[in-house]
């Protein structure tokens, strides 16, 4: 019987003859599939975003959490098509990824601000190159950092009214004898002197200014008086109901129409009734004086909850929260001016304090809230309250 050879084939070596000598080539081993698998779990498990996109502008890859802190649906076919596409939602992220091109040097670490969703972003760019040190890409990685921001913003506000605290209730216990007895003064004299328009007239004018001075000084040691929360089980419904009330004894109403929704078996809330209704009475009664006497202001509550930082996804459960709107349709507030509506002492009225708005953010952080302001010339301007349904603060904050 002739000799039986196992070789793979003509001319080449069999196994066992390299296998002899020691000599085997080395083998490149294609990718496998599960290896691939592996690399889009490690990505879709980030906590961070994470954006690829090739040279030619098309989209490679984005995560979930990408999705998620910016707001957009993941469509079937997003991969492959061109990244401003997919993000048109959101111009100010397209007009970073347009510059990975551009740039002599790439952000380590930039910020990012999506005024509509009200987020802050934290990002870094870098290209991606081949073995000869072309770029064919870039990726970009960032990080929701809201709630970060939220709170330094928080401390330096602390510090800020830890010094002007200080110095204001010095300044206020100063100032409110003397005007007191100016205003009791005033009064006396309209009521004995002659009958005389012009100085009748006066000493109105008199009084009205320490009226009103009295007013702001009552209001500063509001303001820099700690806040002391008397934590009670408060119904939402009924606080802004109270409010609507006392906005009218506080700014003319007018013809405007109030229409308030609150969604059925909205839950209770751990917090301070009369503290409550002081916010939504400074809100009203701040939309009554935009709209003049006339147009619509909405107030809606319903229930939602505040997201946990990404950083701590799926260890701590999002809070249960109840999430009160006052909108109206009024001439809305400047853009370059949102951002310091909260600040104390600033305002746009000839005789405001500057300080409603500011002592109606310090009532919010006070109960673990946050309160947001959004406003256009089309759409007016709508105050968004968020209180936990469970505030970590105690009697006394």
């Amino acid at each position: 019987m002739p000799q039986r050879h196992d070789f793979p084939g003509r001319g080449q070596p069999g196994p066992s003859s390299t296998a002899a000598h020691g000599d085997r080539l080395p083998v490149k081993v294609p990718r496998s599939a599960p290896a691939d698998r592996f690399f889009t779990h490690i990505v879709s498990s980030m906590r961070n975003g994470v954006i690829a996109f090739r040279r030619d502008g098309t989209l490679a890859l984005m995560n979930d959490e990408a999705y998620h802190i910016f707001g957009l649906t993941r469509g079937p076919r997003d991969v492959g098509r061109p990244f401003s596409d997919v993000l048109r939602r959101r111009p100010e992220i397209i007009r970073v990824l347009s510059g990975a091109f551009e740039l002599s040097h790439l952000p380590n670490r930039a910020e990012l601000r999506l005024k509509d969703l009200d987020r802050v972003i934290g990002y870094t760019l870098s290209q991606v190159k081949d073995d000869a040190g072309t770029p064919i890409g870039a990726v970009v990685f960032f990080k929701d950092l809201t709630r970060v921001e939220q709170l330094e913003e928080r401390e330096r506000l602390r510090d800020r009214l830890a010094s002007l605290g200080e110095m204001a209730a010095g300044i206020a216990h100063e100032l409110k004898n003397p005007l007191a007895g100016i205003e009791v003064m005033a009064g006396l004299l309209r009521r004995q002197v002659p009958d005389s328009k012009d100085a009748q007239s006066l000493l109105a004018d008199i009084l009205s200014e320490a009226k009103l001075a009295n007013a702001i000084v009552v209001e500063m040691l509001e303001f820099v008086r700690p806040v002391r929360l008397q934590v009670e089980r408060t119904d939402l419904s009924d606080v802004l109901q109270q409010s609507v009330t006392m906005a009218e004894s506080k700014a003319p109403r007018g013809r405007v129409a109030v229409t308030t929704r609150v969604e059925p078996g909205l839950p209770m809330i751990e917090g301070d009734h009369h503290q409550l209704s002081q916010v939504f009475t400074n809100l009203i009664a701040n939309a009554f004086e935009a709209l003049d006497g006339k147009g619509r202001i909405t107030i809606s509550a319903i229930t939602s909850a505040i997201e946990a930082d990404p950083a701590f996804a799926g260890v701590h459960a999002p809070t249960p929260a109840v999430v009160v709107d006052v909108s109206d349709d009024g001439p809305g507030v400047p853009a370059d001016l949102t951002d310091r509506i909260f600040n104390p002492f600033f305002t746009t009225k000839p005789q405001g304090s500057g300080l409603g708005l500011a002592i109606v953010r310090k009532i919010v952080d006070a109960h673990d809230g946050r309160i947001d302001v959004s406003s256009a010339p089309e759409t007016g301007t709508r105050f968004r309250v968020t209180l936990p349904v469970t505030s970590a603060s105690g009697w006394f904050k």
